[in-house]
This record gives structure tokens, C-alpha cells and sequence, in this order.
């Protein structure tokens, strides 16, 4: 298919599934050392608190990334700037397989989350190559592709470390790092920016236009709040299963993990709603589910099928408000797509980071119902600044 052609029947299915992959495979890059941190430890002689430097230059490396990186694809061609991302990642990827110690493998850790951000820069270009019609499912589809990167970046890890070790691991994504870029060298035309911008210009416009569009605002506090009860549940779900009546180890609360295919269900089937209907209802309906899903997270969490229950209503109201925010940004007129995403991640982040913190203090002092509290109370309050925005909109 030619670049007219993807212009004329927009982004198309094949390219949809292309950009899913890419984003999915390039975001496992940041989640791989996790399950190997001990082995690491083991391998190069250090403790534990040492070696969990790793993955946490790698987060602050991606957050990093996001600033650096994300805003050029309003002013790069788009599929060059993947490229490059790609080599980048490849060559840092190959750094840590080969580190002799800690201070080269915190190094080239930083620099894989760094040049992992590929998938921030693919959901706003496959919103700018689809249709109006089809905008939602085709971010939805992308970050169906994220979160199953996501899901599966520490089973893979696991798996291979076990039988061929943890430099195995970053070998192994490297090389898919190769073949990625081969294929969206070959399969995906060349996307140039609507303008063209000096980086300095570039975040000067990025840091007016959360004032200048309160919408993109208001998208991105309502992402935090759901990125801030999901942090909230996670950072604290490990404690309470090893308590009383469980008595669950680590390896519990890893196959808790598995309810995040109830996520990637939920991105696409959200994305296809905000076609349908407004992306900012569908986003609100969402963001209230996850508040709700807190009920039985707290009334049933004596019961493992309670929890399991509670864990998949989360995931399900997290992700689809996401991805409704998402589509709402990236319907928004005007050449900023990769600047209003980049406004929206790190607010999304910064929620996550909120949300770890008060969770984690509220299981210090209040245990699993003070934890309940924090987290039906972060997207509850999105909703009321929901419903708040809608009355105004409506008058």
C-alpha cells in the first residue's frame, strides 16, 4: 500500500497492528530487569538495595525520555525519529547484556529508559494516520499492544534468565529492537511533521498548552487520578496478600499480574466507544468503575476471588479511562499531537507516583482499609472534577 493510499483508507489494520507490536515490544525494554534484579545481585556480588538502582534509572531515564524525546515527533518525520529511538534502545540494551558491574549497568539502564519512549511516539502517530471516524480504535489497538508488552515483558524475562541468564534477557530484546526497526523501515511510509520547530520553540509551546486548552487539562488530571489508584493497588497489593488469611508470597502477587489482560481488553473495546460515542462520557464512566472497584477490593478482601474480582474491575475503569483520554487528546484540532501527549504521560505518570506514595503510607498506618480509602478516593474526586466540567461544558 502506497502513503496516498494509507491516506485515503487511513491508518488500516496491518499498520494498526505494526505500531501495536512496536509499542509493546518497546515498552517491555523497561520492565525486563525487574524479575531479574536478584539473579543480577547474585551475579555481581551486591545487595539488594544496590541492585534495585537498576530499575529505578531505568524509570527515571523514561521519564526523561518522555521531556527529551516525545514533543520532537510535532516537529521530526515521524518514522525516523522511531528509527533512531530504536537504535538507540538496541545499543543500550547491548550495553547492559555486556556491563561488567553496577555503575555500567545503572548507566546503560538509564539509557534504555531513555530511548524506550517509541511507544509515546506511535500513539500520536497512528491518531494522526487514522481517520477521524476510527481515532479511538486506533489508539485503543496501540495501547492494547503497550499493555501487553507490559504484561509480558517479566514473564519473558523470567523465563529466558532461568535457562540462559539475565544477559540472555537484554541480548534477546535487543535483537527484537533490530528486526522492529527493519520492519518499520519497510512497512511504514514516511510520516513528516505538520510544522517545523526548533526544539527550544518546541518546549516553550509545551509548557503553554495545558493553559491554553483546558480540555487537554482536565484529560490529563482525570489520567492521573486513574493512574494514581492503580499505582496505589499495585504498590500495596505484595503486603496484603502476605498477611492473614493468605499467607502469599511474591509469586502470589506476580499471578495477580495476569488480570491485566482485563486491561487490554478494555483499551480497545474503550477505544472503539469513543468512536462511537464522546470519548470525555466514556472516559467518566471508566473513571468512576475504578473507583467503585474498590467495594469489593475492601468488602471482599478476605476472599481471593474477591480480590481477583476487585483487581479486574480496576484494571477494566484504569484502562478504559485512559484510553478515552487518550482519544479525546488526540481528536483535539491543531499540529500539537505530540506535545498534548506528552502533557498528558507525565501527568499520567506523576499520578502514578502520587498514588505509590499515599498508598503505601496509608498500608503504614491504616492497613488495607486505609489503602481503600486512598485509592476510591483519588478517581473519585477525578469524577466529581468530571461531572464539575461537564455541567460547565453543558451551560
Amino acid at each position: 500500500m502506497t502513503a496516498g493510499a494509507a491516506g485515503a483508507s487511513g491508518l488500516g489494520r496491518g499498520r494498526a497492528a505494526l505500531l501495536a507490536v512496536a509499542a509493546g515490544t518497546s515498552v517491555a525494554n523497561i520492565y525486563y530487569a525487574q524479575p531479574l534484579l536478584p539473579t543480577i545481585g547474585r551475579d555481581l556480588g551486591l545487595a539488594a538495595r544496590d541492585v534495585g538502582l537498576v530499575a529505578t534509572v531505568t524509570q527515571v531515564g523514561f521519564g526523561l525520555g518522555l521531556f527529551l524525546f516525545v514533543p520532537l515527533g510535532d516537529a521530526l518525520e515521524r518514522r525516523g525519529l522511531m528509527l533512531r529511538l530504536l537504535g538507540g534502545a538496541t545499543v543500550a540494551l547491548g550495553a547492559a547484556a555486556l556491563a561488567p558491574g553496577l555503575p555500567a549497568l545503572l548507566a546503560a539502564s538509564f539509557a534504555v529508559g531513555l530511548t524506550s519512549v517509541l511507544p509515546q511516539v506511535a500513539v500520536p502517530l497512528a491518531a494522526h494516520l487514522a481517520r477521524p471516524e476510527e481515532r479511538g480504535r486506533a489508539v485503543g489497538a496501540v495501547m492494547t499492544g503497550i499493555l501487553v508488552g507490559i504484561l509480558l515483558a517479566r514473564t519473558v524475562a523470567g523465563i529466558v534468565g532461568a535457562h540462559l541468564g539475565w544477559r540472555a534477557v537484554f541480548l534477546f530484546a535487543a535483537g527484537a529492537m533490530v528486526l522492529l526497526a527493519a520492519l518499520l523501515r519497510a512497512l511504514l511510509p514516511p510520516s513528516p511533521p505538520d510544522e517545523r520547530l526548533a526544539w527550544g520553540e518546541l518546549m516553550r509551546s509545551l509548557a503553554l498548552l495545558p493553559a491554553r486548552e483546558p480540555a487537554l487539562l482536565e484529560a490529563a488530571l482525570l489520567g492521573a487520578a486513574g493512574m494514581a489508584t492503580f499505582s496505589a493497588f499495585w504498590a500495596t497489593l505484595a503486603f496484603r496478600l502476605e498477611a492473614a488469611p493468605h499467607h502469599l508470597g511474591p509469586e502470589g502477587a506476580g499471578l495477580f499480574g495476569l488480570f491485566g489482560v482485563a486491561g487490554a481488553l478494555a483499551a480497545g473495546a474503550a477505544g472503539r466507544l469513543a468512536d462511537r460515542r464522546s470519548p470525555r462520557d466514556v472516559g467518566g464512566v471508566f473513571l468512576a468503575l475504578s473507583a467503585l472497584s474498590w467495594l469489593p477490593l475492601l468488602l471482599l478482601d478476605g476472599s481471593l476471588a474477591g480480590l481477583a474480582a476487585g483487581t479486574v474491575l480496576l484494571d477494566l475503569g484504569v484502562q478504559g479511562s485512559h484510553v478515552s483520554n487518550l482519544a479525546r487528546v488526540h481528536a483535539m484540532a491543531g499540529p500539537e499531537r505530540s506535545r498534548r501527549n506528552t502533557v498528558y504521560m507525565v501527568a499520567y505518570f506523576a499520578g502514578g507516583a502520587v498514588g505509590t506514595a499515599l498508598g503505601t503510607l496509608a498500608f503504614d498506618r491504616a492497613g488495607w482499609p486505609g489503602v481503600a480509602a486512598v485509592g476510591a478516593g483519588m478517581p473519585a474526586a477525578g469524577f466529581a472534577l468530571w461531572l464539575a466540567a461537564r455541567r460547565r461544558f453543558s451551560r
